[in-house]
């Protein structure tokens, strides 16, 4: 499986702070004049656009045919030749996602054929994987205290079965995937900077 330098994959169950941690890296790389991009899966395409549909519940599919979605989503993602992951990088820019293939691997095979779901995710691996390792009863707290309705997998037994899932996958990644777990208890500052700190270490 190839491997796209310069991507960044941040991993974790929903609320165990990947978002703000690849906020808190892209102001890092704004201030040190980086040519970077950030995006995030399901993307704000048309193709994500429906699958945050179906999470918002406001569209009832199969599970197999949403693990189908991600994965359209994901190529789309990917190989646009407009907005593209491929064409970013080959432009220079590191691209910095907030979820890639591993979120489908780790929760759409809770309910799905787990070969089915690689299969359809046979893309590249990214050079560099951060997985923000917190615990189930703290990412219900934190989805509990946004105040929003939950979504399709914001349940703490599925969160546990997709916690279990993700251990697999990190367990068997390629060479060439430089990973990094963090322990989610720690404050945002100490993350930040335990981040920083990794990713200097490969001058990036």
């Amino acid at each position: 499986m190839s491997i796209l330098k310069s991507f960044i994959v941040f991993e974790g169950l929903d609320g165990a702070g990947t978002t703000t941690q690849i906020r808190n890296l892209a102001r890092y790389y704004e201030f040190n004049n980086r040519e970077y991009f950030i995006t995030n899966e399901p993307t704000s395409n048309p193709i994500g656009e429906l699958v945050r549909k179906v999470l918002r519940k406001q569209v009832v599919t199969t599970p197999e045919a949403l693990a189908l979605l991600y994965a359209a989503d994901r190529n789309d993602h990917l190989y646009n030749p407009s907005y593209g992951i491929v064409r970013l990088i080959e432009e220079g820019k590191i691209v910095m996602s907030d979820r890639y293939f591993y979120s489908s691997i780790a929760y759409q095979s809770v309910e799905c054929d787990s070969s089915l779901v690689k299969m359809i995710n046979d893309f590249p691996s990214p050079e560099f994987l951060i997985f923000i390792d917190t615990p189930v009863e703290d990412c219900m707290k934190r989805i509990e205290k946004r105040g929003e309705e939950k979504e399709l997998f914001d349940r703490a037994e599925f969160l546990t079965a997709v916690r279990n899932n993700y251990m697999k996958e990190l367990s068997s990644l390629p060479n060439g995937v430089n990973l990094l777990v963090v322990d989610g208890r720690k404050s945002i500052e100490e993350t930040e900077a335990e981040i920083r700190r990794y990713l200097s270490s490969f001058s990036l």
